[in-house]
């Protein structure tokens, strides 16, 4: 089961995602897609790890997610990818301008016959104003396109608003 998570910041999105992953029964794997390049990227990294239970895994890929998820999958496996966007950002950021479209399109084609659940958390960017500047106008377009691919394949897609998680498509939580 492929499900995809979206909210703004401190919506819920991703105690959502984990309280799905605890329930499902299966083994948890958190695959988170952060760098703690800085202070306040280290206080929020560490905020994720003490919610997480010390028997879930963790794999930290900041760039090649398709390959994780490939690796990582099994039939008696939850996969928890947080955050997306973070994904993007760090795709967005090298100096090397095809990568982000390689590994968008590995990420899409490696989800079809994927074995066992793969909960997506991402942030919803495109509620707001249009942002200044080439690269954030970009980083915002790549999120919406990204997000509706996915959509597309998920058989759950959830809205997480302060707290209150909204079903768009699949069955009902």
């Amino acid at each position: 089961m492929l499900e995809l998570i979206l909210g703004g910041a401190r919506s819920g999105k991703s105690r959502l995602a984990e309280k799905l992953a605890r329930e499902s029964g299966l083994g948890v794997i958190y695959i988170a897609t952060s760098q703690a390049l800085d202070g306040e990227m280290n206080a929020r990294i560490e905020h994720h790890r003490e919610r997480r239970p010390a028997a879930w895994g963790l794999v930290e890929e900041p760039l090649n997610l398709a390959r994780v998820l490939c690796e990582q999958a099994g039939a008696d496996k939850c996969l928890l990818v947080d955050c997306l966007t973070l994904w993007l950002t760090n795709l967005l950021m090298l100096d090397d301008p095809a990568r982000l479209n390689v590994e968008r399109d590995a990420l899409l084609e490696c989800l079809v016959g994927l074995p066992g659940r793969v909960i997506f958390v991402s942030n919803e960017t495109g509620l707001g104003v249009v942002p200044l500047g080439e690269l954030t106008r970009r980083y915002v377009d790549e999120a919406g396109w990204l997000h509706q691919a996915l959509a597309e394949r998920c058989e759950r897609v959830v809205f997480s608003v302060a707290g209150l998680p909204m079903v768009l498509k699949g069955q009902a939580l």
